[in-house]
């Protein structure tokens, strides 16, 4: 039973990372952008980024949100099983 635990407490923090990875990677690479846009352009106003890094945030979620909640789902499921299961 407590490697039952162990191997599910590793998949929940495997499935927060690759949950978490696309979303943050989206950030981070509009942030790039925008910060060598601004570079170019000379542009240091700092508030500039946000709205841009914003918007594509919320387009990831947008898009990957029914994968999302599919996986959030599936290891909900498995985590029931695996608990009614469970010797008593």
């Amino acid at each position: 039973m407590p490697g039952a635990l162990i191997d599910a407490a590793r998949d929940a923090l495997l499935l927060a990372l690759a949950l978490s990875l696309p979303i943050v990677a989206v950030a981070a690479l509009v942030g790039f952008v925008v910060a060598a846009i601004q570079a170019a352009t000379r542009i240091e106003d700092s508030t500039v980024s946000y709205l841009p890094r914003l918007l594509a945030v919320v387009a990831a979620l947008a898009v990957l949100g029914p994968w999302m909640g599919r996986e959030i789902g599936a290891f909900a499921e498995r985590m029931f099983v695996m608990a009614a299961a469970a010797p008593r």
